[in-house]
């Protein structure tokens, strides 16, 4: 490994975060350039120094309990970076939000002004999960892609509709912003990260010192369509129910609009204000549900999930399954499969 220059990256804390994603992130970068080299008998060449940050100096008390310690506060950083010629980081990270969305924002202004700060003046601004949320609240997604995690994709179009989300995608990168997508994601943002100051050898080792996979493309894989949101639509409920123990049958929108006495246009039209999508890609995203449900728990085969779950042609289910998941049915049962 040529030698790097060590660069300051500070993580971003506050009540309610989630710890992994604070102090994960911390052991990934801080030991990117030294697990593997030792492994190797290689010298040891750190490239990041890690500081935890906060609105105010002192302890982060996590959403699992665990209280963390910011020796930094945001004020006082950008105020010696600003009068005293201190460089600033080359990156600030934000972690998951572990605790309730809205009160976490509503908790937290003084951050808002800091990540606008940031955005400025380091080379990357980044956010794992909902800590995307924050990013947004500062207006820094407004016209740029994004992700978030896939379980909060309602939430996050409605309140940020400005937001060019891409909830498909684990990493995305628009100018110096970088997003990562659900749960654990801040290992390939970190690796990303990594790539980029010291080059694809020394992030392809870290991942392996790490024991972990690396250039992930999609979290579609992961992903479980919530098909049962919060509405007050009578009749669309009525017509789920009904789906619910049909999907496996031919049904088609005049077969529904008869059924329940509306017209098809009507039908559409509700569907989409009650769920925010067409009868048609319910009952697929229903039997994607379903066909992802089986191969994980059972050994039937893909010809006979495929069947159970109303197709007939091989090749057709395939290709829409990896639409749905990111995967074939055979490298999803291959990644999710229950093991003794």
């Amino acid at each position: 490994m040529t030698e790097k220059e060590t660069r300051d990256i500070w993580v971003v804390g506050f009540d309610g975060a989630l710890a992994t994603a604070i102090t994960g992130v911390v052991d990934l970068l801080a030991l990117a350039g030294v697990t593997y080299q030792r492994i190797q008998g290689q010298a040891i060449e750190p490239l990041f120094n890690l500081r935890v940050v906060a609105a105010e100096r002192g302890p982060i008390r996590c959403i699992n309990g665990l209280n963390l310690y910011a020796e930094h506060d945001f004020q006082s950083l950008m105020s010696n970076v600003d009068s005293e010629g201190v460089v600033a980081p080359y990156a600030v990270v934000v972690p998951t939000i572990g605790a309730d969305i809205g009160q976490t924002l509503n908790n937290n202004h003084p951050m808002l002004a800091f990540l606008k700060w940031a955005k400025q003046n380091c080379q990357i601004i980044s956010a794992n999960c909902t800590g995307n949320f924050f990013l947004a609240e500062a207006g820094l997604l407004n016209g740029k892609q994004a992700t978030t995690h896939w379980g909060f994709e309602d939430v996050f179009k409605r309140h940020y509709p400005n937001v060019d989300l891409r909830i498909d995608q684990l990493i995305t990168q628009d100018d110096n912003i970088y997003c990562a997508g659900g749960g654990l994601a801040w290992f390939d943002m970190g690796l990303l990260m990594i790539e980029q100051h010291a080059g694809y050898e020394v992030a392809i080792q870290t991942a392996r010192a790490f024991v972990i996979d690396y250039r992930r493309q999609s979290q579609l894989s992961y992903r479980l369509h919530r098909m049962r949101p919060n509405h007050q639509d009578s009749l669309i409920q009525s017509i789920q129910d009904y789906l619910d123990a049909a999907y496996h049958k031919p049904v088609t929108l005049d077969d529904l609009a008869k059924t329940f006495n509306i017209s098809q246009r009507t039908l559409i039209r509700r569907f989409k204000q009650a769920l925010d999508m067409t009868p048609h890609s319910y009952i697929q995203n229903l039997r994607m549900e379903v066909a992802q449900k089986a191969l994980a728990e059972t050994e039937r085969t893909v010809e006979t999930v495929m069947q159970q779950v109303g197709y007939e042609d091989v090749s057709a289910f395939r290709r829409l399954f990896k639409q749905h998941t990111g995967l074939t049915p055979n490298a999803y049962r291959d990644r999710f499969a229950r093991r003794l």
